[in-house]
């Protein structure tokens, strides 16, 4: 039976098995509309097409499974890609479908007309147009494919619109099943062996294909071997934290003392991540250029290993994987049994928190979410000065709790609260965000509101860019430019989309406010009053001004 372009693509999504897409319509993709109309798949209409697709990418970066966005041509495709950018530097599966003009009117400079191999080339995994209906569904199973495939990543198919409203009577493409990978045992005794000839061994934790299984593998595989287990930026949730052998994460802000664990290792065990330079703190604590720990490699994709460090040796297969062949080996503790030890000490001593100036302190404000918030609490954020503290002070208690840009996008924390509570609607989710953060994605307020995403955002108001004026004053103290900020009453603002809020000018009044926050039946905003002079530092913004006039 023909079928137009717009249910063919559909009919491929049920089959398979995505729950929900995310977008902002556009008159490009109308058939598409009609598709999912037809098929019943949930379309969760957005307000800004970066929003959408920074909604997409949480729910590929939740389940492993691809995050689908619609948007349309030029402009909203400009718009989708920060969303684009999150999802391939942070390893995500995700597929977009972008609008574009009639084919017959290409290469006359249309309406919004885009190049988008070109425009999406350097960003995504792979982009491609459709030309022909009867490809529709071909095309879609290979940017499934792709998503998935190695190194997860982000694709883009564009959809010229008059194909789209084509008929056809292709038939559907199953989905083809798929073995998981397994590790062999000669890449098992190659991981064995180097651990036999370490001294100060330290396994680094990060990238995608991560699972509760995977969690608890690490664990038991960390306890086994009496090894110091430490997670890369934001992947805090790739091991329970309160474990004796977690050691803390190598993201911005690190704890220095574990910066020089990895500057002092005589074998780097890298399971998943590509040890890029924010664990690396800019490539000064591993150097590639002189390499003296050895580095045995475990990573999804093979062009990985090779590309930055010389790995000895590097293992194609995803870090899982091999955590569940290592996780069955009987443990053999070597002689670091004072190294990993110290370790942990290190952490804890990270985590006692240091006062911060005002009444409202974000040091206290984190350790009391995670005293009392329940373990299965999801917690997002963007990117500033406040998410320091969250990493800092946060024990995150199992995988899935943790959503948040490794890219450091701004703005990232809300559309990704929304996305985790629309598939976890059982589920506590609150979003961590600064002011300028929560600015930057606030319209997505009535997109909570219309789906019932019912999320509590912390709002950490400081009037500024904090880390940026950080910076700013280190760099040209004194010399402000650019980084204060006007702000809006955030709790009034959240009554006029529809849902609710209060302001804390106390640090005692917080509790209380959680409290009503979580028993809300709408989103709630918590607009937290900081001093301006407060840092994640520990240092305020007049000893870092101090520090620029020093040098």
């Amino acid at each position: 039976m023909a079928r137009h372009g717009g249910q063919i693509l559909a009919d491929q999504l049920a089959m398979r098995g995505v729950k929900r897409v995310f977008s902002v319509p556009g008159e490009s993709f109308l058939a598409a509309l009609d598709g999912l109309y037809e098929a019943g798949i949930p379309n969760i209409v957005c307000r800004h097409e970066g929003g959408a697709a920074m909604m997409a990418e949480a729910y590929g970066k939740m389940t492993g499974q691809p995050g689908v966005v619609l948007v349309t041509r030029g402009p909203g495709a400009a718009n989708a890609a920060s969303g684009l950018h999150v999802a391939r530097q942070d390893s995500t599966p995700m597929v977009a479908f972008v609008g574009q003009i009639a084919r017959d009117h290409r290469d006359r400079e249309a309406f919004q007309e885009v190049d988008y191999r070109r425009f999406f080339g350097p960003l995504v995994k792979w982009v491609a147009e459709v030309d022909q209906t009867e490809r529709l569904g071909e095309y879609i199973a290979r940017a499934f494919d792709i998503a998935c495939s190695g190194r997860p990543g982000p694709v883009v198919l564009a959809l010229p619109e008059d194909m789209l409203s084509a008929a056809s009577e292709m038939a559907d493409l199953s989905v083809p099943a798929r073995l998981p990978a397994e590790a062999t045992q000669a890449q098992v005794s190659s991981v064995l062996d180097a651990l036999k000839q370490a001294q100060r061994p330290l396994v680094v934790a990060g990238g995608p294909h991560w699972s509760d299984k995977a969690a608890a593998d690490l664990a038991r595989f960390a306890e086994g071997f009496d090894l110091p287990v430490a997670v890369t930026f934001r992947r805090q949730d790739h091991m329970d934290n309160r474990h004796s052998h977690y050691v803390g994460d190598l993201g911005v802000g690190m704890n220095p003392a574990l910066g020089q664990r990895l500057r002092q290792a005589d074998l780097v065990l890298a399971l998943g991540t590509r040890l890029g330079d924010t664990a690396t703190d800019g490539y000064t604590l591993l150097d590639p250029t002189a390499q003296k720990a050895r580095i045995v490699h475990v990573h999804a994709d093979p062009d990985e290993l090779g590309r930055v460090w010389r790995p000895d040796p590097g293992i194609a297969l995803p870090a899982p994987a091999m955590l569940a062949a290592l996780s069955h080996v009987a443990g053999r503790p070597g002689p670091w049994g004072d190294w990993t030890a110290a370790a942990r000490a290190d952490y804890e001593a990270w985590q006692r928190p240091k006062e911060t100036p005002g009444t409202v302190k974000m040091e206290q404000v984190i350790s009391w979410l995670s005293a009392h918030l329940p373990e299965d609490a999801i917690l997002t954020n963007g990117a500033g000065n406040y998410a320091a503290f969250l990493h800092r002070y946060f024990r995150f208690k199992g995988h899935g709790t943790q959503l948040a840009p490794t890219s450091g996008s701004m703005g990232y924390g809300f559309p990704a609260a929304i996305s985790a509570k629309l598939e976890n609607p059982d589920r506590p989710v609150i979003c961590l965000a600064g002011d300028g953060c929560f600015q930057m994605t606030l319209n997505e307020m009535s997109t909570a509101v219309q789906h019932g995403a019912n999320v509590v955002v912390i709002v950490a108001n400081n009037g500024r860019y904090g880390t940026i004026r950080m910076h700013q004053e280190r760099t040209y103290p004194g010399r402000v430019s650019g980084t204060d900020l006007a702000n809006p009453d955030y709790p009034a603002l959240a009554r006029a989309y529809g849902g609710d809020g209060i302001v804390v000018a106390d640090q005692a009044d917080f509790p209380a406010a959680m409290e009503r926050a979580l028993a809300a039946g709408c989103p709630f905003v918590i607009e937290l009053r900081l001093d301006g002079e407060a840092l994640a530092t520990g240092f305020t913004l007049s000893e870092a001004r101090a520090m620029g006039q020093r040098r």
